[in-house]
C-alpha cells in the first residue's frame, strides 16, 4: 500500500472491529479502561499530528479526545460518587480545556501533561478493576 490515506484508513477499520469485539465482551470497568487505551492512543496520534504540521488531523484527533473524555465524564455516578466524583469531573474538565489551549497553542508540553493525568486516572481504573476480579 503506497497510499498512507490508505493505510491510515485499513488501520482504523481494523481499530474499529477491535474496539467493537472489545467493547462487546468488556465488564464496565473493563470498558472505561477501552476507552482510556483509546483516549491515549489519540492522543498520542495528536502529538504527532503536530510535530508534522498536519492541523487538520490534529483538529479532527482533538475533537475525537475531548468527545471520550466527555463521554468518561457524563458515566461518572454524581449521586453516589461523593468527593470522588467531584474531583475526577474537575480534572476532566480540566483536561478538556488543556486540550482546548493545545488546539490553539500547539504546546507539546500541554498535551503531555494531559496524557500524564489522563494515565494517571487509567491506572487508578486498572486497579479497581484488578481489585473487583
Amino acid at each position: 500500500m503506497n497510499n498512507p490515506y490508505l493505510a491510515n484508513e485499513s488501520y482504523d477499520s481494523y481499530r474499529s472491529v477491535d474496539l467493537e469485539a472489545k467493547a462487546a465482551t468488556a465488564s464496565p470497568y473493563e470498558l472505561v479502561l477501552v476507552l482510556f487505551d483509546g483516549l491515549l492512543d489519540e492522543l498520542a496520534r495528536t502529538r504527532g499530528h503536530i510535530e508534522a504540521k498536519r492541523y487538520q488531523e490534529k483538529g479532527r484527533s482533538l475533537e475525537k479526545c475531548m468527545n471520550i473524555i466527555n463521554g468518561l465524564n457524563s458515566a461518572l455516578d454524581y449521586d453516589n460518587g461523593g468527593e470522588v466524583v467531584q474531583g475526577l469531573s474537575r480534572l476532566y474538565d480540566y483536561c478538556i480545556y488543556r486540550l482546548s489551549d493545545v488546539s490553539v497553542s500547539l504546546s507539546l508540553e500541554g498535551l503531555e501533561e494531559v496524557v500524564h493525568l489522563l494515565g494517571v486516572i487509567r491506572e487508578g481504573w486498572d486497579g479497581v478493576n484488578a481489585q473487583r476480579r
